[in-house]
């Protein structure tokens, strides 16, 4: 079945009663080039099991199915299992998941279906949950290799901005501290069904085996740094100290010790440096969080 056929997925819709909808970011991939490009990229083989969320119609599970061991999609929308049980009849080694990858264990899903094979994921995110989606996927530590995945380009551009550039934001420094990020390729809008309003991108995350840094707490590195970029425009030491509660004249003297100017702006630090200021605020950033309990009361 040629899924990348507009008229394939008009008479599906019409068959099975289907709409698209806008609340799952439904537009499905019809340039037929795209899908083998992805799953070539993601270098997937027989020696792999491959997580797919959101597969549509399963365009791009057929061109994963094609090289894996093993698939297994994952889709929220309940009207579309059916469907996809016509679409991929042809694959015997694809799994359907129904249920939102949000909630869904997935180290127990992976773990349930992919003994003794390597793990990827590879998948045409739904641009409404990237973000979180994609930090559930590197903060849960799932067992995978890399993360192969299309979002909007301008999520691509942060997603993969390197520490210390303009670029930067606060997800550029999470995405580092678990992955090795790279954009591949860009997907202009009529590569989509219907087209959607803006470009898209495919990138790619290799997962670290070690973090390059290591803070004394990386959940308060991450609060320093979400502070520091809730106010990008101020200087670094005014935005942690705004974002954390701890005084100015600490947080000056934290960038200060690690041989930074207080007078930097959030996205002129590297990950190496907000692991280090962490360190140095840690008993600041303590007492702060005592006195917000406290407040609280």
């Amino acid at each position: 079945m040629k899924l990348t056929d507009i008229s394939t997925i008009q008479a599906l819709c019409a068959e099975h009663g289907f709409s698209l909808s806008k609340g799952f970011g439904q537009n499905f991939l019809v340039n037929p080039g795209i899908c083998p490009k992805m799953a070539e990229a993601a270098g997937i083989d027989e020696t792999f099991g491959v997580l797919e969320i959101g597969p549509g119609f399963g365009v791009l599970t057929q061109a994963l199915a094609a090289r894996a061991k093993k698939v297994v999609a994952v889709e929220v929308d309940k009207r579309l299992p059916p469907l996809l049980a016509e679409t991929l009849r042809d694959y015997k080694n694809v799994s359907i998941v129904q249920g939102d990858a949000l909630k869904l264990d997935l180290a127990a899903l992976l773990q349930k279906e992919f003994p003794g094979l390597r793990a990827a994921v590879c998948a045409n995110l739904p641009y409404n949950i990237t973000s979180p989606l994609l930090m559930k996927l590197l903060e849960t530590r799932l067992p995978v290799e890399h993360i192969t995945v299309m979002v909007q380009r301008e999520a691509a551009q942060r997603l993969t901005a390197a520490p210390g550039t303009r670029e930067a934001g606060a997800i550029s420094y999470a995405v580092q501290y678990y992955a090795a990020p790279r954009l591949l390729f860009t997907v202009q809008p009529g590569s989509f069904y219907p087209p959607p309003k803006v470009t898209s991108a495919v990138i790619q995350l290799r997962i670290h085996p070690v973090p390059p840094v290591a803070p004394k707490d990386a959940g308060a590195m991450f609060r320093v740094i979400r502070a520091a970029f809730a106010q990008r425009r101020k200087t670094a030491a005014n935005a942690v100290s705004a974002g954390t509660g701890v005084p100015r004249a600490a947080a000056s003297d934290a960038l200060a010790a690690i041989g930074v100017s207080p007078l930097a702006r959030p996205e002129q630090l590297t990950l190496k440096e907000y692991a280090e200021l962490s360190d140095v605020l840690a008993d600041a950033l303590a007492l702060a969080n005592q006195v917000k309990l406290l407040e609280s009361k």
